[in-house]
């Protein structure tokens, strides 16, 4: 199988809500425009996607429908210092504050409208016994 693309599809109740809180405070930009979908890209990445779905539409199997659970999408960031002071300022609720992790991450958690976690993340030397469980090609410089 030969993958073309790859982006998570968020699916609410609250299409408006969800794709303007991921355009102000992420920088998503429309590509495709419905009342019931959006397709976002980053505006300064064309390789970072994301979708906003009506739960409800009639293009989601009977049964299957409704608001996203359980989900955590995490985003990579040069500087999660600066993200963190940004959305902190915005007023956006931090569920985890930031922190650097043994396993190589300094990051903070945030939520969406639907309560989807957002973890920005600033890969970060892991701590020795947790380098020993990458490999090589993961390590951060």
């Amino acid at each position: 199988m030969k993958v073309t693309s790859y982006y998570p599809v968020i699916m609410t109740r609250d299409v408006a809500a969800t794709v303007a809180f991921y355009q102000r405070h992420f920088g998503f930009q429309p590509l495709f425009t419905a009342d019931w979908y959006v397709h976002l890209q980053l505006a300064d990445d064309p390789s970072v996607n994301l979708a906003v779905l009506d739960g409800g539409h009639g293009t989601i199997p009977q049964g299957h429908g409704g608001s996203v659970g359980g989900l955590l999408l995490n985003f990579e960031v040069e500087d999660v210092d600066t993200v963190h002071a940004k959305l902190v300022a915005a007023g956006l609720t931090i569920v985890l504050p930031l922190r650097d992790e043994a396993f190589g991450q300094r990051h903070f958690i945030t939520i969406d409208p639907n309560g989807v976690l957002i973890d920005v993340i600033k890969p970060i030397p892991p701590s020795p016994e947790f380098a020993a469980q990458y490999d090589a090609s993961a390590l951060p410089a």
